[in-house]
């Protein structure tokens, strides 16, 4: 039995897809699962309730954790650590695997015009902190002989099918499709990597199906040499046959609309990494697998044809 934490996210979802080719027995746990594959098991469960995870993790030869709580730096340093103890307690109590999907914001800021698997640890931000927190919980217990673990990490990622958890969904393509112009968060030239999330679950199910990939951490599959956030806007504005229009968003500005949406309050600890260059290095899951992530261009055709989109008149 293979099992996903958090089931019915964008990634959750496409990681269902791909381990359909290492097993049909896939057990998709969340509080209101629903089946991606025919042969899927469905539990239900309440993921910060100790019982219900080692339930959950009962049976499982690998646990992948791709759960998503709340965008908010109060609720992570509350929930993470204590989900993550539960998480590590069931799968040594049952002898499971352990893939976590994370994502970078544990990473020095100093270093994002290049960011490898070997990128210091130091996050500026709360949330960030708390990244780091419960990776390190796990890369401990990997350290200490207790736990056969990986931890899979995703640039800001981009899909079909995704709303509100995508930044460029929420900061370009859903602006520009109701006639408003691209919020471009810190700067215009900047440059910024995303992971698009069918190679993402692709690459995810590959590593958890790969003895030897285990006790290290991998940068999952994206694109090199990402746009800057202009460019993203001529791109989506050009398949889209509108105008490019964009305006770039500081500080003051999110810290204004914080007011009216208590998310963009959560963002501004986070607009460090649109400030400056965010390119994120994949070369070793590339070098190691012989896999190439799905050009940018490519993605986005692919998204804006699944999810239907369409210009608002």
């Amino acid at each position: 039995m293979q099992t996903i934490l958090g089931s019915g996210g964008a990634i959750g979802v496409e990681l269902a897809k791909a381990l359909k080719t290492y097993t049909n027995k896939i057990r998709l746990v969340s509080q209101n699962p629903k089946k991606v594959n025919k042969s899927d098991e469905l539990m239900a469960a309440d993921l910060l309730n100790t019982d219900d995870v080692r339930k959950a993790v009962e049976g499982s030869e690998i646990v992948y954790v791709t759960v998503g709580f709340p965008y908010s730096a109060k609720v992570w340093k509350e929930v993470w650590p204590k989900f993550i103890a539960d998480v590590i307690s069931a799968c040594k109590e049952f002898n499971a695997k352990l893939v976590f999907f994370d994502n970078i914001y544990m990473y020095d800021p100093k270093y994002l015009d290049r960011m490898t698997e070997d990128t210091p640890i130091k996050p500026p931000s709360k949330k960030g902190q708390v990244r780091a927190e419960v990776a390190q919980m796990i890369m401990d217990e990997v350290i200490a002989g207790k736990l056969t673990a990986l931890i899979a990490r995703s640039a800001d990622f981009y899909g079909p099918g995704i709303k509100s958890s995508s930044m460029l969904n929420e900061t370009i393509i859903k602006p520009l499709t109701i006639g408003g112009k691209a919020n471009l968060l810190g700067s215009v030239n900047s440059k910024h990597s995303y992971t698009y999330t069918p190679d993402a679950g692709k690459a995810t199910a590959l590593l958890g199906n790969t003895s030897d990939a285990y006790n290290q951490v991998w940068h999952l599959p994206t694109a090199a040499d990402p746009f800057t956030g202009a460019q993203w806007t001529w791109l989506i504005a050009s398949e889209l046959g509108i105008k490019p229009n964009y305006q770039l968003v500081n500080r003051y500005m999110v810290w204004i609309l914080g007011y009216f949406t208590p998310i963009m309050k959560e963002i501004l600890e986070m607009m460090y990494q649109y400030k400056k260059d965010y390119i994120f290095d994949s070369s070793k899951f590339e070098k190691r697998f012989g896999f190439k992530p799905t050009p940018y261009h490519i993605g986005l055709k692919e998204i804006l044809t699944a999810d239907s989109i369409k210009i608002q008149e």
